[in-house]
Protein backbone atom coordinates (compact mmCIF):
# COMPACT_ATOMS: atom_id res chain seq x y z
CA UNK A 1 0.00 0.00 0.00
CA UNK A 2 1.15 3.54 -0.69
CA UNK A 3 -0.17 6.91 0.36
CA UNK A 4 -0.40 9.60 -2.29
CA UNK A 5 1.17 12.99 -1.61
CA UNK A 6 -2.28 14.51 -1.08
CA UNK A 7 -3.76 15.80 2.13
CA UNK A 8 -7.04 17.72 2.31
CA UNK A 9 -7.58 19.90 5.36
CA UNK A 10 -10.35 21.95 6.93
CA UNK A 11 -10.46 25.53 5.69
CA UNK A 12 -11.90 28.23 7.93
CA UNK A 13 -11.92 30.72 5.04
CA UNK A 14 -14.88 29.03 3.38
CA UNK A 15 -18.10 30.47 4.75
CA UNK A 16 -21.82 30.38 4.08
CA UNK A 17 -24.62 32.65 5.27
CA UNK A 18 -27.22 31.49 7.79
CA UNK A 19 -30.18 33.18 9.47
CA UNK A 20 -28.99 34.93 12.63
CA UNK A 21 -31.26 34.44 15.63
CA UNK A 22 -34.50 35.88 14.33
CA UNK A 23 -35.78 35.11 17.82
CA UNK A 24 -38.92 36.49 19.41
CA UNK A 25 -41.20 39.10 17.88
CA UNK A 26 -40.02 41.68 20.38
CA UNK A 27 -36.39 41.17 19.38
CA UNK A 28 -37.28 41.49 15.69
CA UNK A 29 -39.44 44.54 16.35
CA UNK A 30 -36.48 46.24 18.03
CA UNK A 31 -34.30 45.90 14.90
CA UNK A 32 -37.11 47.08 12.65
CA UNK A 33 -37.65 50.10 14.92
CA UNK A 34 -33.95 51.03 14.80
CA UNK A 35 -33.79 50.82 11.02
CA UNK A 36 -37.13 52.64 10.63
CA UNK A 37 -35.50 55.70 12.21
CA UNK A 38 -32.73 55.83 9.62
CA UNK A 39 -33.01 58.15 6.64
CA UNK A 40 -32.65 56.68 3.16
CA UNK A 41 -29.16 58.20 2.95
CA UNK A 42 -28.18 56.53 6.22
CA UNK A 43 -29.62 53.22 5.00
CA UNK A 44 -27.69 53.48 1.72
CA UNK A 45 -24.45 54.37 3.48
CA UNK A 46 -24.70 51.53 6.02
CA UNK A 47 -25.65 49.04 3.31
CA UNK A 48 -22.68 50.12 1.16
CA UNK A 49 -20.39 49.36 4.09
CA UNK A 50 -21.94 45.91 4.54
CA UNK A 51 -21.65 45.09 0.85
CA UNK A 52 -18.05 46.30 0.67
CA UNK A 53 -17.12 43.85 3.43
CA UNK A 54 -19.23 40.84 2.45
CA UNK A 55 -20.52 40.92 -1.15
CA UNK A 56 -17.35 39.42 -2.64
CA UNK A 57 -17.40 36.55 -0.13
CA UNK A 58 -20.78 35.19 -1.26
CA UNK A 59 -22.57 34.45 -4.50
CA UNK A 60 -25.83 36.39 -4.89
CA UNK A 61 -25.66 37.74 -1.35
CA UNK A 62 -28.57 40.09 -2.07
CA UNK A 63 -30.88 37.07 -2.54
CA UNK A 64 -29.78 35.66 0.82
CA UNK A 65 -30.35 38.99 2.59
CA UNK A 66 -33.81 39.29 1.01
CA UNK A 67 -34.64 35.77 2.21
CA UNK A 68 -33.60 36.58 5.77
CA UNK A 69 -35.51 39.88 5.65
CA UNK A 70 -38.64 37.95 4.67
CA UNK A 71 -38.18 35.59 7.64
CA UNK A 72 -37.88 38.54 10.02
CA UNK A 73 -40.83 40.36 8.45
CA UNK A 74 -43.07 37.32 8.94
CA UNK A 75 -42.09 37.17 12.61
CA UNK A 76 -42.79 40.91 12.99
CA UNK A 77 -46.07 40.65 11.05
CA UNK A 78 -44.87 43.36 8.69
CA UNK A 79 -47.06 43.58 5.61
CA UNK A 80 -45.66 46.76 4.07
CA UNK A 81 -42.77 46.56 1.61
CA UNK A 82 -39.93 49.02 2.35
CA UNK A 83 -37.32 50.02 -0.23
CA UNK A 84 -34.98 47.35 -1.51
CA UNK A 85 -31.99 48.90 0.28
CA UNK A 86 -33.88 48.95 3.55
CA UNK A 87 -34.90 45.30 3.10
CA UNK A 88 -31.31 44.28 2.40
CA UNK A 89 -30.02 46.15 5.42
CA UNK A 90 -32.63 44.65 7.74
CA UNK A 91 -31.82 41.24 6.26
CA UNK A 92 -28.15 41.80 7.10
CA UNK A 93 -29.03 42.26 10.78
CA UNK A 94 -30.54 38.76 10.67
CA UNK A 95 -27.63 37.13 8.81
CA UNK A 96 -24.38 35.61 10.00
CA UNK A 97 -21.40 33.98 8.35
CA UNK A 98 -20.78 30.36 9.29
CA UNK A 99 -17.45 28.65 8.68
CA UNK A 100 -18.77 25.18 7.92
CA UNK A 101 -15.37 23.43 7.77
CA UNK A 102 -13.45 25.39 10.38
CA UNK A 103 -13.04 22.46 12.78
CA UNK A 104 -12.57 19.35 10.64
CA UNK A 105 -12.80 17.69 7.24
CA UNK A 106 -13.01 13.90 7.18
CA UNK A 107 -14.84 10.63 6.34
CA UNK A 108 -14.72 10.71 2.51
CA UNK A 109 -16.59 8.54 0.02
CA UNK A 110 -15.77 8.25 -3.71
CA UNK A 111 -17.76 7.17 -6.79
CA UNK A 112 -17.33 7.47 -10.58
CA UNK A 113 -18.63 10.75 -11.97
CA UNK A 114 -21.70 10.30 -14.20
CA UNK A 115 -19.91 12.30 -16.92
CA UNK A 116 -16.72 10.65 -18.27
CA UNK A 117 -16.42 12.53 -21.58
CA UNK A 118 -13.02 13.99 -22.31
CA UNK A 119 -11.08 11.94 -19.76
CA UNK A 120 -7.67 10.75 -20.98
CA UNK A 121 -7.24 7.07 -21.80
CA UNK A 122 -7.04 5.00 -18.63
CA UNK A 123 -8.34 7.84 -16.47
CA UNK A 124 -11.49 8.09 -14.37
CA UNK A 125 -13.39 11.20 -13.33
CA UNK A 126 -14.75 10.93 -9.79
CA UNK A 127 -16.96 12.63 -7.21
CA UNK A 128 -15.87 12.61 -3.59
CA UNK A 129 -18.07 13.53 -0.65
CA UNK A 130 -16.58 14.73 2.63
CA UNK A 131 -17.96 15.48 6.06
CA UNK A 132 -17.19 19.03 7.18
CA UNK A 133 -17.59 20.26 10.76
CA UNK A 134 -17.88 23.84 11.93
CA UNK A 135 -18.78 25.79 15.05
CA UNK A 136 -21.01 23.87 17.46
CA UNK A 137 -19.95 20.51 15.97
CA UNK A 138 -22.50 20.92 13.16
CA UNK A 139 -21.74 18.50 10.32
CA UNK A 140 -22.50 19.05 6.66
CA UNK A 141 -21.48 17.20 3.49
CA UNK A 142 -19.52 18.87 0.72
CA UNK A 143 -18.26 17.53 -2.62
CA UNK A 144 -15.10 17.69 -4.75
CA UNK A 145 -14.48 16.36 -8.23
CA UNK A 146 -11.30 15.22 -9.94
CA UNK A 147 -9.57 12.61 -12.07
CA UNK A 148 -7.67 9.42 -11.24
CA UNK A 149 -5.04 9.00 -13.95
CA UNK A 150 -3.99 5.71 -15.49
CA UNK A 151 -1.00 5.59 -13.11
CA UNK A 152 -3.36 6.23 -10.13
CA UNK A 153 -2.22 9.81 -9.64
CA UNK A 154 -5.15 11.85 -8.32
CA UNK A 155 -5.81 15.41 -9.44
CA UNK A 156 -8.59 17.40 -7.77
CA UNK A 157 -10.49 20.11 -9.57
CA UNK A 158 -10.39 23.50 -7.82
CA UNK A 159 -13.13 23.88 -5.21
CA UNK A 160 -16.10 26.07 -6.03
CA UNK A 161 -15.16 29.74 -5.61
CA UNK A 162 -18.16 30.40 -3.37
CA UNK A 163 -19.87 28.20 -0.80
CA UNK A 164 -23.59 28.18 -0.13
CA UNK A 165 -26.26 25.81 1.05
CA UNK A 166 -27.84 24.07 -1.94
CA UNK A 167 -31.38 25.33 -2.35
CA UNK A 168 -34.41 23.08 -1.79
CA UNK A 169 -36.84 22.47 -4.64
CA UNK A 170 -39.96 24.40 -3.54
CA UNK A 171 -42.46 22.23 -5.42
CA UNK A 172 -41.08 18.80 -4.48
CA UNK A 173 -43.82 16.23 -4.87
CA UNK A 174 -44.57 13.14 -2.81
CA UNK A 175 -45.95 9.77 -3.92
CA UNK A 176 -49.07 9.28 -1.82
CA UNK A 177 -48.81 5.48 -1.61
CA UNK A 178 -45.15 5.60 -0.50
CA UNK A 179 -45.92 8.43 1.92
CA UNK A 180 -48.73 6.37 3.48
CA UNK A 181 -46.47 3.32 3.81
CA UNK A 182 -43.87 5.41 5.64
CA UNK A 183 -46.54 6.78 7.98
CA UNK A 184 -47.60 3.23 8.76
CA UNK A 185 -43.99 2.26 9.54
CA UNK A 186 -43.84 5.22 11.93
CA UNK A 187 -46.83 3.84 13.84
CA UNK A 188 -49.20 6.61 12.73
CA UNK A 189 -52.92 5.86 12.88
CA UNK A 190 -53.67 5.39 9.19
CA UNK A 191 -57.45 5.73 9.61
CA UNK A 192 -56.89 9.28 10.84
CA UNK A 193 -54.13 9.93 8.30
CA UNK A 194 -56.52 8.95 5.51
CA UNK A 195 -58.74 11.89 6.46
CA UNK A 196 -55.94 14.05 5.09
CA UNK A 197 -54.61 11.76 2.37
CA UNK A 198 -58.07 11.35 0.82
CA UNK A 199 -57.96 15.05 -0.07
CA UNK A 200 -54.63 14.72 -1.87
CA UNK A 201 -53.81 13.70 -5.46
CA UNK A 202 -51.56 10.70 -6.11
CA UNK A 203 -48.59 13.11 -6.26
CA UNK A 204 -48.81 16.08 -3.93
CA UNK A 205 -46.70 18.97 -2.65
CA UNK A 206 -46.08 20.38 0.81
CA UNK A 207 -48.56 23.16 0.06
CA UNK A 208 -51.17 20.56 -0.93
CA UNK A 209 -50.59 18.79 2.38
CA UNK A 210 -50.91 22.04 4.36
CA UNK A 211 -54.21 22.84 2.61
CA UNK A 212 -55.60 19.36 3.28
CA UNK A 213 -54.68 19.62 6.97
CA UNK A 214 -56.29 23.07 7.18
CA UNK A 215 -59.64 21.55 6.14
CA UNK A 216 -59.68 19.49 9.34
CA UNK A 217 -60.72 22.35 11.62
CA UNK A 218 -63.10 21.04 14.23
CA UNK A 219 -61.80 17.48 14.06
CA UNK A 220 -60.93 15.68 17.32
CA UNK A 221 -57.68 16.61 19.08
CA UNK A 222 -56.40 13.06 18.54
CA UNK A 223 -55.64 13.93 14.93
CA UNK A 224 -53.17 16.65 15.90
CA UNK A 225 -50.39 14.12 16.57
CA UNK A 226 -51.16 12.51 13.20
CA UNK A 227 -50.97 15.76 11.25
CA UNK A 228 -47.77 16.71 13.11
CA UNK A 229 -46.23 13.39 12.06
CA UNK A 230 -47.31 13.98 8.47
CA UNK A 231 -45.74 17.43 8.42
CA UNK A 232 -42.54 16.08 10.00
CA UNK A 233 -42.30 13.31 7.41
CA UNK A 234 -42.87 15.71 4.53
CA UNK A 235 -40.15 18.10 5.74
CA UNK A 236 -37.70 15.26 6.39
CA UNK A 237 -38.08 14.12 2.75
CA UNK A 238 -36.97 16.89 0.42
CA UNK A 239 -35.10 17.71 -2.79
CA UNK A 240 -32.14 19.96 -3.50
CA UNK A 241 -31.18 21.39 -6.88
CA UNK A 242 -28.10 23.17 -8.21
CA UNK A 243 -28.52 26.41 -10.13
CA UNK A 244 -27.71 26.27 -13.88
CA UNK A 245 -24.39 28.07 -13.32
CA UNK A 246 -23.29 25.68 -10.53
CA UNK A 247 -21.23 22.48 -10.74
CA UNK A 248 -21.12 19.36 -8.57
CA UNK A 249 -18.43 20.98 -6.40
CA UNK A 250 -21.06 23.59 -5.43
CA UNK A 251 -23.31 20.91 -3.95
CA UNK A 252 -23.62 21.17 -0.19
CA UNK A 253 -25.88 19.20 2.14
CA UNK A 254 -26.43 21.40 5.18
CA UNK A 255 -28.99 20.57 7.90
CA UNK A 256 -32.50 21.67 6.90
CA UNK A 257 -35.06 19.42 8.59
CA UNK A 258 -35.65 19.00 12.33
CA UNK A 259 -34.30 15.45 12.22
CA UNK A 260 -30.87 16.62 10.97
CA UNK A 261 -30.70 19.95 12.82
CA UNK A 262 -27.44 19.04 14.58
CA UNK A 263 -25.71 17.45 11.66
CA UNK A 264 -25.50 15.32 8.53
CA UNK A 265 -22.90 12.64 9.14
CA UNK A 266 -20.86 10.13 7.11
CA UNK A 267 -22.42 9.88 3.67
CA UNK A 268 -21.68 6.49 2.07
CA UNK A 269 -22.07 6.84 -1.70
CA UNK A 270 -22.58 4.05 -4.20
CA UNK A 271 -23.25 3.88 -7.93
CA UNK A 272 -26.13 1.41 -8.08
CA UNK A 273 -26.80 -0.45 -11.33
CA UNK A 274 -30.25 -1.96 -11.62
CA UNK A 275 -31.18 -5.10 -13.52
CA UNK A 276 -32.20 -3.09 -16.61
CA UNK A 277 -28.76 -1.47 -16.81
CA UNK A 278 -29.85 1.93 -15.51
CA UNK A 279 -27.62 3.60 -12.93
CA UNK A 280 -28.69 5.58 -9.86
CA UNK A 281 -26.45 7.08 -7.21
CA UNK A 282 -27.52 6.34 -3.66
CA UNK A 283 -25.99 7.42 -0.39
CA UNK A 284 -26.86 6.57 3.19
CA UNK A 285 -26.09 9.03 5.96
CA UNK A 286 -26.94 9.68 9.57
CA UNK A 287 -29.16 12.61 10.52
CA UNK A 288 -28.70 13.85 14.09
CA UNK A 289 -31.06 16.16 15.99
CA UNK A 290 -28.98 16.38 19.17
CA UNK A 291 -30.61 13.35 20.80
CA UNK A 292 -31.51 10.78 18.16
CA UNK A 293 -29.90 9.39 15.02
CA UNK A 294 -31.95 8.69 11.90
CA UNK A 295 -30.65 6.87 8.82
CA UNK A 296 -31.42 8.73 5.60
CA UNK A 297 -31.14 7.85 1.92
CA UNK A 298 -29.82 10.23 -0.74
CA UNK A 299 -30.77 9.53 -4.36
CA UNK A 300 -29.66 11.22 -7.59
CA UNK A 301 -29.00 10.52 -11.26
CA UNK A 302 -26.58 13.37 -11.92
CA UNK A 303 -25.73 15.15 -8.61
CA UNK A 304 -27.60 18.20 -9.88
CA UNK A 305 -30.99 17.32 -8.39
CA UNK A 306 -30.73 15.31 -5.18
CA UNK A 307 -33.62 13.68 -3.31
CA UNK A 308 -33.43 12.95 0.41
CA UNK A 309 -35.61 10.19 1.89
CA UNK A 310 -36.22 8.76 5.32
CA UNK A 311 -35.62 5.02 5.62
CA UNK A 312 -38.10 2.82 7.44
CA UNK A 313 -38.33 -0.66 8.90
CA UNK A 314 -37.50 -2.54 12.08
CA UNK A 315 -33.85 -2.90 11.02
CA UNK A 316 -33.23 0.77 10.26
CA UNK A 317 -31.26 1.31 13.43
CA UNK A 318 -27.93 2.79 14.45
CA UNK A 319 -25.31 4.16 12.07
CA UNK A 320 -23.32 2.87 9.13
CA UNK A 321 -25.73 1.38 6.61
CA UNK A 322 -24.08 0.74 3.21
CA UNK A 323 -25.95 -0.37 0.10
CA UNK A 324 -24.55 -3.00 -2.28
CA UNK A 325 -24.02 -1.62 -5.83
CA UNK A 326 -26.61 -3.96 -7.39
CA UNK A 327 -29.39 -6.33 -6.39
CA UNK A 328 -28.20 -9.68 -5.08
CA UNK A 329 -30.50 -12.57 -5.95
CA UNK A 330 -33.16 -10.06 -6.95
CA UNK A 331 -33.10 -8.09 -3.69
CA UNK A 332 -31.60 -4.81 -2.53
CA UNK A 333 -28.85 -5.72 -0.07
CA UNK A 334 -27.33 -3.62 2.68
CA UNK A 335 -24.48 -4.00 5.14
CA UNK A 336 -25.36 -2.51 8.51
CA UNK A 337 -24.54 -2.40 12.22
CA UNK A 338 -27.98 -2.42 13.78
CA UNK A 339 -26.78 -3.31 17.29
CA UNK A 340 -23.93 -0.79 17.30
CA UNK A 341 -21.23 -3.47 17.53
CA UNK A 342 -21.52 -6.23 14.90
CA UNK A 343 -21.97 -6.40 11.12
CA UNK A 344 -25.23 -7.56 9.55
CA UNK A 345 -26.54 -8.27 6.05
CA UNK A 346 -30.02 -6.92 5.27
CA UNK A 347 -32.21 -7.65 2.25
CA UNK A 348 -35.34 -5.97 0.92
CA UNK A 349 -37.48 -5.72 -2.20
CA UNK A 350 -37.93 -1.97 -1.58
CA UNK A 351 -34.95 0.32 -1.02
CA UNK A 352 -36.97 2.45 1.43
CA UNK A 353 -37.97 -0.36 3.84
CA UNK A 354 -35.74 -2.79 5.75
CA UNK A 355 -37.26 -5.43 8.02
CA UNK A 356 -34.84 -8.36 8.18
CA UNK A 357 -31.17 -8.69 9.16
CA UNK A 358 -28.74 -11.60 9.33
CA UNK A 359 -25.58 -11.58 11.41
CA UNK A 360 -22.48 -11.34 9.21
CA UNK A 361 -19.59 -10.92 11.66
CA UNK A 362 -18.75 -9.89 15.18
CA UNK A 363 -15.48 -8.64 16.65
CA UNK A 364 -12.85 -11.35 16.49
CA UNK A 365 -9.38 -9.77 16.70
CA UNK A 366 -8.01 -7.47 19.43
CA UNK A 367 -7.98 -4.41 17.17
CA UNK A 368 -11.78 -4.67 16.77
CA UNK A 369 -12.96 -6.01 20.14
CA UNK A 370 -14.80 -2.80 21.05
CA UNK A 371 -16.93 -2.67 17.89
CA UNK A 372 -16.74 -3.07 14.14
CA UNK A 373 -18.49 -1.61 11.13
CA UNK A 374 -18.16 -1.05 7.41
CA UNK A 375 -16.18 1.66 5.65
CA UNK A 376 -18.56 2.07 2.75
CA UNK A 377 -20.48 -0.01 0.24
CA UNK A 378 -19.11 -3.42 -0.81
CA UNK A 379 -17.22 -3.51 -4.13
CA UNK A 380 -17.69 -6.37 -6.58
CA UNK A 381 -14.51 -8.18 -7.66
CA UNK A 382 -13.93 -11.46 -9.53
CA UNK A 383 -13.14 -13.08 -6.17
CA UNK A 384 -16.25 -11.82 -4.36
CA UNK A 385 -17.57 -8.73 -2.61
CA UNK A 386 -14.75 -6.65 -1.13
CA UNK A 387 -16.01 -5.01 2.08
CA UNK A 388 -13.73 -2.47 3.71
CA UNK A 389 -14.31 -2.48 7.47
CA UNK A 390 -13.27 -0.60 10.56
CA UNK A 391 -12.59 -1.86 14.06
CA UNK A 392 -12.18 -0.14 17.40
CA UNK A 393 -9.63 -1.50 19.85
CA UNK A 394 -7.94 -0.37 23.08
CA UNK A 395 -7.91 3.38 23.80
CA UNK A 396 -10.68 3.86 21.18
CA UNK A 397 -8.16 3.36 18.41
CA UNK A 398 -9.86 2.99 15.01
CA UNK A 399 -8.23 0.82 12.34
CA UNK A 400 -9.29 -0.10 8.80
CA UNK A 401 -9.60 -3.75 7.75
CA UNK A 402 -11.26 -5.76 4.99
CA UNK A 403 -13.44 -8.80 4.30
CA UNK A 404 -14.21 -10.83 1.20
CA UNK A 405 -17.81 -12.03 0.87
CA UNK A 406 -19.27 -14.67 -1.42
CA UNK A 407 -20.70 -13.19 -4.63
CA UNK A 408 -23.96 -15.15 -4.54
CA UNK A 409 -24.37 -15.24 -0.77
CA UNK A 410 -22.75 -12.18 0.83
CA UNK A 411 -23.58 -13.51 4.28
CA UNK A 412 -20.75 -16.03 3.72
CA UNK A 413 -17.26 -14.75 4.54
CA UNK A 414 -14.48 -16.04 2.28
CA UNK A 415 -11.67 -14.01 3.83
CA UNK A 416 -11.06 -11.57 6.65
CA UNK A 417 -7.84 -9.69 7.37
CA UNK A 418 -6.31 -10.81 10.64
CA UNK A 419 -4.33 -7.57 10.86
CA UNK A 420 -5.51 -4.07 9.96
CA UNK A 421 -4.88 -2.63 6.54
CA UNK A 422 -4.40 0.88 7.99
CA UNK A 423 -3.79 1.95 11.59
CA UNK A 424 -3.19 5.49 12.91
CA UNK A 425 0.48 6.25 12.36
CA UNK A 426 2.35 8.08 15.11
CA UNK A 427 2.68 11.23 13.01
CA UNK A 428 -1.04 11.15 12.09
CA UNK A 429 -2.70 10.32 15.39
CA UNK A 430 -3.27 13.88 16.65
CA UNK A 431 -6.33 15.85 15.60
CA UNK A 432 -9.96 16.72 16.21
CA UNK A 433 -10.55 13.11 17.32
CA UNK A 434 -7.18 11.40 17.92
CA UNK A 435 -6.27 7.81 17.03
CA UNK A 436 -8.80 7.41 14.22
CA UNK A 437 -8.55 6.33 10.58
CA UNK A 438 -11.86 5.95 8.76
CA UNK A 439 -13.37 5.81 5.29
CA UNK A 440 -16.91 5.92 3.91
CA UNK A 441 -16.20 4.51 0.47
CA UNK A 442 -13.46 3.37 -1.93
CA UNK A 443 -13.25 2.67 -5.65
CA UNK A 444 -11.44 0.18 -7.89
CA UNK A 445 -9.44 1.73 -10.71
CA UNK A 446 -7.48 -0.58 -12.95
CA UNK A 447 -5.51 -3.03 -10.82
CA UNK A 448 -5.80 -1.07 -7.56
CA UNK A 449 -8.15 -0.07 -4.81
CA UNK A 450 -8.18 3.71 -4.37
CA UNK A 451 -9.21 4.50 -0.80
CA UNK A 452 -9.66 8.03 0.52
CA UNK A 453 -9.62 7.96 4.30
CA UNK A 454 -9.77 10.32 7.24
CA UNK A 455 -6.95 10.87 9.69
CA UNK A 456 -7.88 11.84 13.28
CA UNK A 457 -11.16 13.29 12.02
CA UNK A 458 -9.09 16.22 10.84
CA UNK A 459 -7.78 15.64 7.32
CA UNK A 460 -8.12 13.29 4.35
CA UNK A 461 -5.43 11.11 2.76
CA UNK A 462 -5.63 8.75 -0.22
CA UNK A 463 -4.20 5.23 -0.22
CA UNK A 464 -3.63 3.04 -3.27
CA UNK A 465 -3.74 -0.70 -2.56
CA UNK A 466 -2.79 -3.38 -5.13
CA UNK A 467 -6.05 -5.28 -5.57
CA UNK A 468 -4.59 -8.71 -6.35
CA UNK A 469 -2.34 -8.60 -3.29
CA UNK A 470 -5.25 -7.57 -1.05
CA UNK A 471 -7.51 -10.32 -2.37
CA UNK A 472 -4.72 -12.88 -2.03
CA UNK A 473 -4.14 -11.89 1.59
CA UNK A 474 -7.86 -12.12 2.34
CA UNK A 475 -8.07 -15.61 0.89
CA UNK A 476 -4.91 -16.62 2.73
CA UNK A 477 -6.23 -15.36 6.08
CA UNK A 478 -9.50 -17.18 5.47
CA UNK A 479 -12.87 -16.60 7.06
Amino acid sequence: MRNLAIELHADNRRVITLPFDVGSKSRVDTIFAYVDKLSEDEVEGTLRSVMASFALRHKRIDEQLEEHYAMAARTAHRGEQPSRSRRLLIGAYFTLEYSFASAALFNPSIVPHPQQEGVSRGGLRFIMSMRAVGEGHISSVIFRTGIIAADHAVLFDPPAPYASRTRPVPDKDYHKDLFRMKLGEMGVNLLLADLVLSRLPDRFTLNNLASAIAHLNGRPASILSVTSAMEWLARANYQLELAPDESVSDLMLFPRSDSESKGIEDLRLVRFQDDDGSATYYGTYTAFDGLHVLTMLLQTDDFRRVSVHTLNGACVQNKGMALFPRRVNGLYTMCSRIDGRKLFIMRSDNVHFWHSAQLLAEPKYPWEFRLMGNCGSPIETPAGWLLITHGVGPMRRYSIGAMLLDTLDPSTIIGRLRNPLITPADHQREGYVPNVVYSCGSIIHGDSLVMPYAVADTSIRIAVVPLDALLAQLIKDGP
